[in-house]
């Protein structure tokens, strides 16, 4: 996982309000947008362009790894987003 939503996944383990404040981002019309400003504004910087591509490079490390054997992604393996927000339940 990228390295600012990390830290703040370990912010947001000691922080209750920011907990609430990351999952009431998810009622934005535009969550991900949302989400990027909130850690930025908490000092852990990311774009949803940087979300999207480390999803996107992830997946297609998987894909090079298996050297033309699988040629499928397994769903759900290449979002970021997600794959966050999975993190910060998991806490509880």
């Amino acid at each position: 996982m990228n390295d600012s939503l990390t830290l703040l996944l370990e912010k947001a383990k000691k922080d209750k309000a920011l907990k609430e404040r990351i999952y009431a981002t998810r009622e934005d019309k535009s969550p991900v947008k949302a989400l990027c400003a909130l850690a930025t504004a908490e000092g852990f910087p990311i774009t949803a362009a940087e979300l999207i591509y480390e999803g996107e490079e992830s997946c297609a490390a998987m894909l090079r790894s298996v050297n033309g054997g699988g040629v499928e992604a397994p769903e759900g393996w290449d979002d970021m987003y997600e794959l966050f927000f999975a993190a910060l339940d998991y806490m509880g």
